[in-house]
């Protein structure tokens, strides 16, 4: 059969047979999809989003393709997620998108910050300069996450350690005594009878202290993933004496940071905003942040705002209105994440120089009850035996 067009005579195609629809023996299994499921969703590493950054700045500033950069980085790597993000940017690019547009597709390896910045750098043609800036200013988050990690370490061994020395107490040394004091019939002291009733109710009610945790882990769960929950949790964290400070601390740190690399890449101020705010997990900031820029938008510009949020101390909001009146904004919000960061420093060794010698005392307490109940037991039992 053919079909006439024009002064030409194009032969028809034949039309493809009907494919058949497919079978449920075909589908994957329940057990399959199952098995192929992920609870939460597996990212990138920071660290390793900071070598690519460093790695492609250097093959920018050198002239190298963008294509040929990305397989020279690829053939070392060992992410896989990273790798498997990669090669799908590179197909985009081959498909005429442009880095920014392909690396926001896959959150998993790149935050948005790093699609915001990469945007603005391809516009402007600076993007070694703004990669550098990225590497940088994930080197400085790992340095202040490494710097909680270290701070919370000791403490969080020496409180593991307390529960687990109470565990083998209750359930096993404890139990050992209990029948050794009943072979002598005797009347126990009252501290003795406190510590052989809750090594009891441990040993016998286990289940129950177990689903009283389960049940309040899931309920706090529930109110965090509801928004009026979180918002309230969000809070009353910030309530909290010493914890609330050291929360807020790290929060102000993070948002200048974000800020001032977003900034200093020539990112619009009220798309910078829209990022940092985002990237903001608490909704008490979210909030304030988010009137801080409605009030920009209407022209207030954004000391003003920032100062009436009062999620700022008066050292931020001068550095901000300093920066705003000379120009100097990214320098400023430089300068104020230097100063939260050293601030935060500060205010960890000074919350974990309180907090490990009130674990070891709680510790210690635990420890010496149990001492002074066995030992005061074992001394009555002696005195009853001697007088009969």
């Amino acid at each position: 059969m053919t079909v006439d067009v024009g002064a030409e005579t194009i032969p028809a195609q034949p039309e493809p047979p009907d494919e058949p629809a497919p079978s449920k023996a075909d589908e994957p299994g329940v057990l399959k999809r199952a098995m192929s499921f992920e609870i939460t969703q597996k990212k990138v590493k920071r660290r390793n989003l900071m070598h690519f950054a460093r790695q492609m700045a250097v093959f920018v500033r050198a002239g190298v393709p963008m294509l040929d950069a990305l397989e020279a980085i690829t053939e070392e790597m060992d992410d896989k997620v990273f790798l498997k993000a990669l090669a799908d940017v590179m197909d985009r690019l081959r498909s005429g998108e442009t880095f920014a547009a392909a690396a926001a597709a896959h959150p998993e390896a790149f935050p948005e910050v790093y699609s915001a910045i990469l945007a603005t750098a391809e516009y402007t043609g600076h993007l070694d300069e703004c990669l550098d800036r990225i590497a940088v200013y994930i080197e400085r988050d790992l340095e202040a996450r490494r710097k909680v990690k270290e701070a919370t370490f000791y403490p969080a061994i020496v409180f593991a350690l307390s529960i687990v020395v109470v565990v083998v107490l209750t359930v096993y040394v404890i139990p050992k005594f209990e029948t050794f004091f009943k072979s002598f019939n005797a009347k126990l002291p009252l501290p003795t009878r406190m510590l052989l009733s809750i090594a009891g109710f441990f040993s016998n009610w286990w289940f129950v202290l177990v689903g009283g945790i389960v049940l309040i882990a899931a309920g706090i769960y529930a109110t965090l993933k509801s928004e009026r929950g979180h918002a309230k949790v969000d809070a009353l964290v910030l309530k909290v004496p010493m914890l609330g400070d050291l929360i807020r601390h790290a929060i102000l740190e993070r948002f200048c940071r974000i800020l001032s690399a977003m900034v200093m890449s020539g990112v619009p101020l009220p798309e910078a905003l829209v990022v940092t705010t985002t990237a903001t997990n608490n909704a008490v900031f979210k909030k304030g942040l988010a009137k801080a820029r409605e009030g920009m938008m209407r022209g207030e510009g954004l000391a003003g705002p920032m100062a009436e949020s009062n999620l700022f101390p008066a050292s931020a909001r001068q550095m901000f209105k300093v920066g705003e009146s000379t120009g100097t904004l990214d320098s400023q919000l430089e300068v104020a994440a230097t100063y939260f960061d050293r601030e935060l420093d500060y205010k960890l060794k000074r919350f974990t120089s309180l907090f490990e010698p009130a674990v070891i005392l709680a510790a210690g307490v635990v420890v010496g009850f149990v001492a002074i109940a066995l030992i005061s037991a074992m001394y009555g039992i002696y005195r009853q035996v001697h007088i009969q």
